[in-house]
């Protein structure tokens, strides 16, 4: 048997332990008996040296000994067996002593109150022992015939793991009938409820007779969530997010301006570029470097108190976020006062375009802020103003292109009408994440894409596909709308703003002023190469139109707090302005509009003759242009128009000749144009029958009041 180590034995398994535990029994029993047995021996072999002679022998044949020899012989022999039994006495006694160390030293592994009649027995079978079954205890030992008290060997216990005490203590349940789970939807379903909560505002609020005269929808919007935010600020221990920055530009502000995009009136933005170029960029430079400078001059005067003055850096970070307008409060504002198409699409068109100034300028300061006021070289100021080109031009082209891919997927989905609108909001979706990889204008880049899409998709794609498109944008645009207008109201109620009342006030007054004035010395400019003027009343209704919103909020949370120390300041005074601009210029716009007569839109489509006429003077006009030698507007357009006819227009639209034979329709809706054929139909024949019973009705008649007129026909 192979010799075991403590360590195997602690390592053991339970049956293992239980071999090893009779196995080590039976090896001391061995050792005990046979050490017990040899001193024995030993001492009566001593003791039958020394007392009893040896007897003599019996054999007569062998030689007799001498007297003189045997004395010699004895006394040897005598010496010897003293040396050897003394050796053996002190071996002997060195193994006893080392086997009761060893039996005190591992008390457990010792078989005690074993009789000696079993000795034998164990050690004649000593396999038998190894091989006992392990239902056999460890303890069953005889210890009749032994007067010492036995000691109870330890039983080894089966091993168990932490799961198995878990699964004994844990008691069985049954299958439940039903269970409840609320904090696993929680989130979700609490967001639900504000939409669900903010949607049946809006009906009750379009239900009421004067409420929706008075107030802008938006502003509705922020109330609701207000009381939102107060509610669970105060009555639970909901904890919810702002509005976060990745949330708004990435979620919410892509339909909205997709549905302003694909739906805006290409022509009308085309014809005011120019002054939308101005306004966008000149403007927003204009109030950018005039809202910093005073602010930061008011800084210095010490207005703002010492430990809460802004540095320069830090004053115009802020003004490029809050100078910009923002084109979802104008939309929300300007769709219901319904001021005429010129307004709409200057004030709108500038707040689609500054989106580039405003993210160039945003990063250009916090760029400069890092890297401190004293280290900036002239190649930071010339890369950022070079910036400017690349993020503005290349947003447009990036969007130009997604919009040349649509229409050329979108020619060949003729069998698969299902899966159009899909390529839409797909495609333009990328369109503006693409341009935000790359850090461009994501605005400009799903506004151009829009654009695009319109002049070309249309034309491939079903009339049900784009009834499903429009409806499903009105939709989309709708309710990210009220999810941001109500999150800006439930991220006003928090503990963490920072208010301090003379940077509010002259922030908004700044605002105001310089917008004012920005608007009137750039439509004074603009006006000089402009055939429709901009009266007084425009410029005022553009200049108390520049609403700023959820764009201005996101931005300045994207402010990093270790850099600015004041953000917690300028975040509550963007707040404000934004509370100030949509409640007090959003209320006020409607009946100063009516106040001041402003020319109010024309919702109805030309007819077939005005846009004939409208063809014919473009034509007229660039042909005049030619003759000259003058590139204006109307040269440039037709130009295109025939660039686009000739190359572009054949490789993106499957159907181009029945396009084209159905070009002077295009202004009639389809469904109203069949249900008028249908109509015309309908009234023809049913004219046609009126006419033949009233003939048949006449001829009998006749008959009647001249029996012999059948009889003169007959003859």
């Amino acid at each position: 048997m192979s010799i075991r180590t403590e360590q195997d034995y602690d390592s053991a398994t339970p049956a293992l332990q239980q071999q090893m535990n009779l196995a080590r029994r039976a090896c001391w029993r061995i050792k005990s008996s046979s050490s017990e047995s040899l001193f024995k021996n030993i001492v009566s072999a001593k003791t039958d040296t020394d007392t009893v002679p040896p007897p003599p022998s019996k054999d007569k044949n062998k030689t007799r000994i001498e007297p003189q020899t045997a004395p010699a012989k004895r006394n040897t022999s005598s010496n010897w067996r003293d040396m050897f039994s003394k050796r053996m006495l002190l071996i002997c006694a060195l193994v006893l002593i080392l086997g009761i160390s060893q039996a005190q030293a591992r008390p457990n592994t010792i078989a005690v109150g074993v009789a000696p009649g079993k000795v034998s027995q164990d050690i004649l079978n000593p396999v038998t022992q190894l091989n006992l079954r392990q239902s056999t205890p460890v303890d069953a030992v005889d210890v009749s015939l032994d007067p010492t008290p036995s000691v109870r060997l330890p039983r080894a216990e089966p091993l168990k793991s932490g799961d198995q005490d878990a699964g004994e203590s844990h008691k069985m349940e049954r299958y439940p009938l039903s269970s409840v789970d609320f904090a696993r939807v929680k989130t979700p379903f609490i967001i639900g409820i504000w939409i669900l909560s903010a949607s049946i505002a809006k009906i009750g609020f379009h239900m009421t007779p004067k409420l929706h005269l008075i107030f802008p929808e938006s502003c509705l919007l922020i109330v609701v969530g207000v009381v939102i935010g107060v509610v669970l600020y105060f009555c639970t221990d909901v904890a919810v997010s702002p509005l976060t920055p990745n949330t708004f530009f990435f979620y919410m502000l892509p339909p909205i301006i997709l549905d302003a995009g694909y739906f805006m009136p290409n022509r009308l933005f085309f014809d005011n570029l120019g002054t939308i170029l101005l306004m966008a960029v000149v403007g927003t430079i204009f109030n950018i470097a005039t809202i910093g400078g005073s602010l930061y001059a008011c800084g210095k005067m010490g207005i703002y108190g010492e430990s809460e003055t802004p540095g320069l850096m830090d004053v115009f970070l802020f003004a490029s976020l809050i100078s910009a307008v923002d084109p979802v409060a104008v939309l929300a504002v300007f769709e219901e006062i319904h001021v005429n198409e010129i307004l709409y699409i200057v004030v709108f068109g500038e707040s689609l375009l500054n989106d580039a100034v405003t993210v160039v300028m945003y990063h250009m300061m916090e760029s400069y802020n890092e890297i401190g006021l004293d280290k900036i070289i002239a190649q930071d100021i010339a890369s950022g103003v070079g910036s400017f080109f690349v993020v503005a031009l290349g947003g447009t082209a990036i969007g130009i292109i997604w919009g040349f891919l649509t229409g050329l997927v979108t020619r060949f989905t003729d069998h698969v009408r299902v899966i159009e609108p899909i390529f839409i909001f797909v495609m333009a979706y990328l369109a503006y994440l693409n341009a935000e990889i790359f850090h461009m204008s994501g605005i400009l880049a799903i506004t151009f894409c829009g654009i695009t899409m319109k002049n070309y998709v249309e034309s491939n794609i079903s009339q049900k596909s784009h009834t499903t498109v429009k409806y499903a944008l009105k939709m989309l645009s709708s309710s990210a709308e009220t999810i941001i207008f109500m999150f800006l109201g439930v991220a006003t109620v928090n503990n963490m703003h920072v208010w301090n009342t003379w940077f509010v006030v002259l922030t908004i007054a700044f605002c105001s002023v310089f917008r004012v004035i920005g608007v009137i010395l750039l439509s004074a400019l603009a006006n000089r190469f402009r055939l429709h003027k901009l009266s007084r009343v425009d410029q005022f209704v553009m200049s108390y139109g520049g609403l700023r919103g959820a764009v201005a909020f996101a931005l300045v949370l994207l402010v990093d707090e270790n850099v600015v120390k004041q953000k917690n300041m300028f975040v509550t005074t963007t707040i404000a302005v934004i509370y100030f601009t949509v409640f007090l210029q959003g209320i006020t716009i409607k009946p100063l509009v009516k106040i001041l007569n402003v020319k109010r839109a024309n919702k109805r489509k030309p007819t077939m003759n005005e846009r004939i006429h409208e063809r014919f003077m473009d034509h007229l006009m660039a042909g005049i242009e030619d003759i000259v030698g003058k590139t204006g507007n109307y040269n440039v357009r037709d130009k295109f128009k025939r660039f686009d006819n000739r190359f572009i227009r054949p490789l993106l639209i499957r159907d181009l000749k029945e396009i084209n034979e159905l070009h002077l329709l295009d202004h009639i809706p389809m469904q109203s144009y069949e249900r008028a054929l249908n109509k015309n139909k309908g009234a023809s024949a049913s004219n046609a029958d009126e006419q033949s019973r009233r003939h048949r009705r006449n001829s009998s008649i006749s008959s009647r009041t001249n029996p012999f007129r059948n009889m003169n026909d007959t003859i």
